[in-house]
């Protein structure tokens, strides 16, 4: 993984600053879902949010979006299966 940083160098800030608008659209249009009731859409809008943050986080090297997106990806994919 540390690889893969290095080699995205000098464009981390700008994939990042991207990501972090798409991943948040993403999880708007999930709180939008379940308003709507709109289930599983909702749940995979949330895990594709999800996802965008924590890889955020790891271009961030920021570990309290890292923790907390690894806790909601677990107990989002937990509820997945478990449904």
């Amino acid at each position: 993984m540390q690889a893969v940083m290095q080699h995205i160098g000098p464009q981390k800030e700008q994939i990042a600053f991207i990501l972090k608008w798409v991943a948040s659209f993403i999880q708007i249009l999930g709180y939008t879902a379940t308003a709507m009731q709109a289930t599983p859409l909702n749940m995979y809008l949330f895990l594709l949010g999800i996802t965008g943050w924590l890889v955020v986080g790891l271009l961030w090297n920021d570990k309290a979006i890292i923790l907390i997106h690894v806790v909601a990806l677990s107990a989002m994919v937990f509820g997945l299966v478990s449904a």
